[in-house]
């Protein structure tokens, strides 16, 4: 398989100083509601890379639920891998991908965790079998097969059944607050925009980096 000729050439924007919130969170909204107008497929998917305790990268796609002034806002079991990961170390980084808009947004920041009331709010708007799920999975553990799960499930059903069903102890929200932005759009012959926002001394600074 030859990958090398697969090209494009990316023409649909640009991104000028003169055209952006000098705040990037506002900016960040701007973009996620022109993602959502484009209805594009979870437009809310974004990249969330940590580290384990040897210095080893990890990354996976997890769904952004919030955000506002305080940062980004992900739920997970606390017991994951990547939850152990930011235990060890909070600083991460996400990556938002939007292919058919022709742009990137990375972000730097600092991960914890959000209040027990936002987790409990969150998790009462959830559909019940996704909170039963919740208590199914002993996320990154290894497992003997599909059957666990399904066993799993179908007891968990049982157990809370009707309804309601509360939030497990090891499950809630984590909060990156940001430090770092780059908003990225393609422009032709790789020549792309990229304007950087940085967190100094409490005030946003927005830089353009060469592509």
């Amino acid at each position: 398989m030859d990958l090398s000729e697969l090209r494009l050439s990316y023409t649909k924007s640009g991104l000028l100083e003169s055209a952006i919130d000098p705040d990037p969170l506002l900016q960040f909204e701007l973009w996620m509601k022109q993602a959502i107008e484009m209805r594009l497929l979870e437009p809310n998917a974004m990249t969330l890379a940590s580290t384990d305790g040897s210095g080893q990268p990890n990354a996976r796609t997890v769904l952004l639920k919030g955000f506002d002034h305080r940062g980004f806002v992900f739920y997970t079991n606390y017991e994951s891998r990547k939850a152990k990961e930011i235990a060890q170390n909070p600083r991460v980084a996400l990556l938002f991908y939007w292919d058919v808009l022709e742009r990137q947004i990375r972000i730097q920041g600092r991960a914890s965790h959000v209040s027990l009331t936002e987790s409990d709010e969150y998790f009462a708007s959830r559909p019940s079998g996704h909170q039963i799920g919740a208590w199914v999975s002993n996320q990154s553990s290894v497992i003997a097969g599909r059957q666990v799960i399904e066993e799993s499930l179908a007891t968990m059903a049982k157990r809370f059944e009707p309804g309601p069903v509360p939030r497990p102890p090891h499950w809630g929200g984590i909060r990156v607050t940001p430090h770092l932005m780059e908003f990225w759009q393609g422009r032709p012959n790789r020549l792309h925009d990229r304007l950087e926002y940085r967190l100094v001394e409490g005030n946003w600074i927005v830089h353009r980096l060469a592509p």
